[in-house]
């Protein structure tokens, strides 16, 4: 029985078992330094838009790391993890699709990170992925936007969290702007502050230490905006909301509700400063708005806001409620192809963001997109025959067929190792922690051996099923890689026929010249296909078409 395979249309993601026009349930969570934060909402396909129907906040002060190691303490992964059962019991009470996570600096940052990531998916089955602070902080920028209308006008966010701070610049379209700074509330409280209330010579350490970190990202940003521009500043983040529900109290006498699009002046943070670093942490619990464990952090998290406002010279700053949770759920509407309007850019962010990082290790992208293009022939035509790998596979062995000779940027020798390392580290907008390891994982099997079980980088890949497919499309970029072996474009298209019997699959090869053996590409077809013919067990005969 031969099989002849021809090139598929890549598949839509809307169409996973579902009507694209339902409402549809999913659950975000973000972990992070100081709480976990649960949103779970109602997407309306039609709109496109969402509406949040619970939400869940928990304190587990995952950044209360053993001060010698690094590594989170036993108690607070055992607060995590009862957080994070509590989140996915009420996901499953709203018959939530879907729910997903990410951790952002503290679990990031502790040596022992991927081991909490590890038992939380063995004992909870939720699959955690680690983002980079630039990604979290394009998130955050999308939660904003699912909130906010900039009306084309610049607008910086600002986003202070346990462990870092994020200063995102855009008018509602690309953002122009992306920073993570390790300068957070839980961070500094636990490092520099020793007194209660704070004695000036902390203060002012804590003041100049701050400004000192800020002082790049601000300026880069700056260096962003035109001299006719006016920054208009965005708040996000449970301490600005919780400044301003002190702000709201102290000098208006109010208590707004919703806090969406609330606004505080800089001078009047100044006064709420002053006010909290007078008071103790018992006194700081008992304000409107605070709750105890807030009080513990608050007065670092308002120094940082003030410095940062005075160095920006913004007058005033605007609270918005969505923040990086919502922005996963948009990000997840758009990777599911729910949204076409303003956000549409966003749809793209990875294709642009693979190949900037092309060009700055001087990969040859010519060369490179006619690899990938053999890859995607291979993967869609053999679907559903040798394997059952879908749309996020599909798309990973496409950046990896695009990076994969990234690593002569370091070395000719070795290579392969290097661009491993170079796509493990690249600040690759859209992808999570975990897919940039599977990513530099393919590029790194692309030559020399296989993978093995005694590799590092190999050990790092989450179970055995992630394994099996590196194993798998590694091999594909195998094949496509002899197939320009040249890198001249000698062949210009690809058919597969498998032959079921005699589990034979052969590659119909068109070249561009008729009068061209291929010599160099059938010879080095020979070599590669040794693997491929290994993980799928069949025979791989190369055919010229003439």
């Amino acid at each position: 029985m031969v099989n002849t395979i021809y090139p598929i249309p890549t598949k839509t993601l809307t169409s996973e078992n579902k009507d694209s026009t339902s409402d549809r349930i999913i659950a975000a969570i973000d972990i992070g330094t100081n709480s976990i934060h649960m949103v779970i909402v109602k997407i309306e396909p039609s709109l496109p838009a969402f509406n949040i129907i619970a939400r869940e906040k928990d304190t587990v002060r995952l950044g209360d790391r053993d001060p010698k190691t690094g590594n989170l303490t036993l108690d607070a992964m055992e607060r995590a993890m009862s957080a994070l059962q509590r989140g996915l019991e009420l996901a499953r009470s709203f018959n939530a699709e879907e729910t997903i996570a990410v951790a952002t600096s503290a679990v990031r940052e502790a040596p022992n990170g991927r081991e909490f990531i590890k038992t939380v998916r063995e004992q909870l089955g939720l699959t955690i992925n680690l983002i980079s602070g630039p990604e979290e902080a394009r998130r955050i920028y999308l939660g904003v936007l699912s909130a906010m209308e900039f009306q084309e006008q610049p607008h910086v966010i600002i986003d202070i969290g346990g462990g870092s701070t994020e200063l995102i610049l855009g008018n509602g379209h690309e953002p122009r702007c992306l920073s993570s700074t390790k300068v957070g509330a839980v961070r500094l409280a636990s490092e520099f502050i020793t007194t209660d209330p704070i004695n000036n010579k902390e203060l002012k350490f804590l003041q100049a230490y701050i400004r000192g970190r800020m002082e790049r990202p601000v300026e880069e940003l700056k260096a962003k905006l035109a001299p006719e521009e006016v920054i208009n500043l965005v708040g996000t983040s449970g301490t600005i909301e919780c400044l301003a529900m002190i702000h709201a109290k102290e000098k208006l006498n109010t208590n707004p509700n919703p806090l969406q699009g609330y606004s505080f002046s800089r001078k009047d943070l100044e006064d709420v400063v002053k006010l909290l670093a007078s008071l103790d942490i018992n006194k700081r619990a008992d304000l409107p708005g605070m709750s105890g464990r807030r009080a513990e952090i608050i007065v670092p998290g308002a120094i940082i806001l003030l410095e940062t406002m005075k160095m920006l010279e913004a007058e005033s700053i605007t609270i918005c409620e969505r923040a990086l949770r919502e922005g996963l759920i948009v990000n997840w509407m758009l990777t599911h192809g729910l949204i076409e309007n303003r956000l549409r850019y966003q749809k793209s962010v990875r294709d642009r963001s693979v190949i900037n990082i092309a060009q700055k290790y001087q990969v040859d992208l010519e060369s490179s997109q006619r690899v990938a293009n053999f890859c995607l022939d291979i993967f869609d035509q053999i679907q559903g025959i040798l394997h059952s790998w879908g749309d996020r596979e599909r798309e990973w062995l496409w950046v990896a067929a695009i990076l994969h000779n990234c690593g002569f940027y370091i070395s000719h020798a070795a290579h392969h190792k290097h661009s491993y390392y170079l796509i493990r580290h690249a600040e690759l907008l859209g992808f999570t922690e975990n897919e940039l390891e599977i990513i530099a994982n393919i590029a790194r099997y692309h030559r020399k051996s296989k993978p093995k079980k005694k590799h590092y980088n190999y050990q790092n890949l989450p179970d055995k099923t992630t394994k099996k497919m590196v194993s798998e499309v590694s091999a594909m970029l195998r094949l496509a890689i002899a197939l320009d072996r040249r890198q001249i474009g000698a062949i210009t298209a690809l058919y597969c026929h498998y032959n079921e019997d005699n589990q034979e699959l052969q590659l119909e090869l068109f070249p561009k010249d008729v009068n061209d053996d291929c010599a160099l590409e059938l010879w080095n077809l020979e070599d590669k296909k040794v693997i491929f013919e290994n993980e799928f067990s069949v025979k791989v005969v190369p055919k010229l078409s003439v």
